[in-house]
């Protein structure tokens, strides 16, 4: 029984223990270059991007 209890103290252990793993990768980032998806309002006109943006902008800020 003792043994049985040791097992099950050791597995839960080992499980909780690896729960606080981290990464410890390094994400390098260059200044001045942005390397996410492309927005679709740059192509856009001044028009355009400027009634985007204002659909955007209500989206978000107007429900509170």
């Amino acid at each position: 029984m003792k043994m049985l209890l040791r097992l099950v103290a050791g597995v839960s252990l080992t499980f909780l223990l690896a729960g606080c793993y981290e990464s410890t990768s390094v994400t390098s980032y260059q200044p001045g270059v942005y390397k996410g998806t492309s927005d679709p309002l740059l192509q856009a006109s001044a028009d355009q991007r400027a009634e985007a943006m204002k659909k955007r902008f209500e989206l978000v800020q107007m429900d509170r």
